[in-house]
């Protein structure tokens, strides 16, 4: 694994986005770290000071693995030029194919059970009055 600066990481990424184009594919992931064991964290604790975490971001293609820390600084500028990147290379993406929604494949709906129906008239009863 390869630990770059921001910027020839990005440079970097595009040049494994323009390798995969065709057929394959690049895996990025970010989580937070701040590159001490847990021995120094715990000591940095007790002596008072303050741990300072970093993103970290790899990419991978499967063969090819680079990274970089992303201070808290420097991660807004790092998203816009990490978005241009992204956008750059998602015209390789296929669409999706969404099947059609016919109303005869639907089940049929409940009635609410809230709703008031109307009371059932027994057959042969008859509500008028003859005379």
């Amino acid at each position: 694994m390869v630990l770059l600066q921001p910027d020839p990481f990005l440079n970097e990424l595009t040049s494994l986005y323009e390798k995969n184009t065709e057929s394959g594919s690049v895996w990025v992931t970010m989580k937070r770290s701040c590159l001490k064991t847990k021995n120094k964290r715990q000591l940095m604790e007790k002596e008072g000071q303050k741990l300072e975490y970093k993103c970290l971001v790899r990419a991978t293609d499967g063969k090819k693995t680079i990274s970089t820390l992303i201070s808290a600084k420097d991660q807004l500028k790092f998203q816009a030029s990490y978005a241009t990147v992204l956008r750059a290379h998602m015209d390789a993406l296929k669409k999706r194919e969404r099947k059609d929604k016919k109303k005869a494949t639907e089940p049929e709906k409940k009635p609410d059970p809230r709703k008031k129906r109307a009371p059932l008239k027994k057959p042969g009863s008859s509500t008028a009055k003859s005379s």
